[in-house]
């Protein structure tokens, strides 16, 4: 899928769009072409370099009038899109990739260009990169949240209710307990949700190398609620490797002890967010009509069953 000016639409992301998506999504992705063809023509930028893509965005390498490089990404308007630029906003730089301009019609982001070729995940020294992911995710989290954004006490009520019917479809009696005592935990912490501005997707993949500094944040799904809910993805980052080195708790319990000093967290809590997080990827698989928790949650509350 291409348009006049040569902008070809990778297959992956066609079919992320057109596989579980309706008309609607159908419609965004073949007009997808035209729209960057427009944004490029508004924006008067010139491509410079090959095209990319997430699951859900298209991301084109450009060069404005001045010479500067940049990245124009187009993604539907949706919720999280629109959270996404409200975070750019008031983050405005801090610790992420710096929002140039933005088309509030259609959700186009002219961002800052980071190296997409190296993320965090090319450090060897897990250590190390745990710590730069723990020093950008507590500047993230010290910029006050504007308005606009989605609450946790919001989103944890909407994950209690679906436990019910997520407990039915499990057909493991202790998948049945793991998914009723993650919710104990989200019961005991849902009157007191927080109030930080959360990345919610903050792993070694969305940390890439950059002109500015050495390292900064990509794709955030801002939230606004306690820091221990943004804990999980940085704890699971790479888990396909270190399930085959053969010590993922051990890993992973020394990334939860060194996140939670570096940001100031209370152990409990922030184990109790976490389990938060894993109900809440339980419910998403059982969404897409998995009828079994994912080794991997259970293997990050074993880890953190101690602490």
């Amino acid at each position: 899928m291409s348009s006049p000016q040569g902008i070809e639409v990778p297959d992956a992301l066609i079919a992320s769009y057109t596989k579980n998506g309706g008309e609607a999504e159908r419609l965004w992705i073949a007009r997808l072409p035209e729209l960057a063809a427009e944004m490029l023509e508004r924006w008067e930028l010139e491509r410079d370099g090959g095209i990319g893509c997430g699951e859900a965005s298209l991301v084109v390498p450009v060069r404005r009038t001045d010479g500067a490089r940049a990245a124009l990404r187009l993604q539907m308007p949706r919720e999280e899109t629109t959270a996404a630029l409200i975070g750019l906003r008031a983050w405005n730089g801090d610790g992420i990739v710096r929002l140039l301009d933005h088309d509030p019609e259609s959700s186009a982001m002219l961002l800052e260009r980071l190296d997409g070729s190296r993320s965090l995940a090319s450090v060897e020294d897990d250590d190390v990169a745990m710590s730069v992911l723990a020093g950008l995710m507590a500047r993230l989290h010290s910029v006050p949240p504007p308005a606009g954004l989605r609450g946790l006490g919001d989103v944890a009520r909407d994950m209690l209710a679906a436990v019910p019917a997520a407990v039915a479809a499990l057909p493991d009696p202790e998948d049945q307990r793991r998914l009723r005592y993650w919710a104990s935990a989200v019961t005991e912490l849902v009157g007191e949700p927080g109030d930080r501005m959360l990345h919610w997707d903050l792993h070694y993949c969305n940390v890439l190398a950059a002109e500015r500094e050495p390292w900064l944040a990509i794709d955030p799904e801002p939230l606004v609620g306690d820091p221990g809910f943004d804990l999980w993805p940085a704890l699971d980052t790479g888990w396909e490797k270190l399930h085959a080195a053969g010590s993922p708790l051990q890993v992973v319990r020394r990334r939860f002890d060194l996140l939670t000093e570096a940001l100031g967290l209370d152990r409990r809590r922030a184990a109790g967010w976490t389990m938060a997080r894993l109900l809440q990827n339980t419910l998403w698989d059982v969404q897409d009509g998995r009828t079994a928790i994912d080794p991997s949650q259970t293997a990050v509350a074993e880890a953190l069953a101690r602490r």
